[in-house]
């Protein structure tokens, strides 16, 4: 059983930046990957960057240069900087863990409930 909050969304003019947090509560043994998500309404959920124990980063094309994926593991946490944006980047934003937890014998996933995140031109 795991726990997902995020934080840190809101409304904000074209150009300027968001760091969006995501705090993992709860029993697991090892965290395997770290995500986020966006979707807006009408339109499907894309992964916007990852992160991987291992340190590995992946983002999508529309974002790379302008958001970063970064991790604190002392404090389970992930955080999204989101800088230069624009109303395109406008949707929720969902934070997805990937973990082993004792007693399982495959990996397990769990989602948060998601924060919005509004960008003005």
């Amino acid at each position: 059983q795991v726990q997902l909050v995020e934080s840190g969304g809101g409304l904000v003019q074209a150009g300027e930046s968001l760091r969006l947090s995501c705090a993992a509560s709860g029993s697991f043994s090892k965290i395997n990957a770290m995500n986020w998500y966006r979707q807006a309404p009408g339109k499907q959920r894309e992964l916007v960057a990852a992160v991987t124990s291992g340190g590995s980063t992946n983002y999508a094309d529309s974002v790379k240069g302008r958001f970063t994926i970064s991790s604190d593991n002392a404090k389970n946490t992930v955080y999204l900087q989101m800088n230069n944006l624009t109303p395109g980047d406008t949707a929720v934003y969902y934070c997805k863990m990937e973990y082993s937890s004792a007693g399982y014998y495959y990996a397990l996933s769990s989602w948060g409930q998601g924060t919005q995140v509004t960008v003005s031109s």
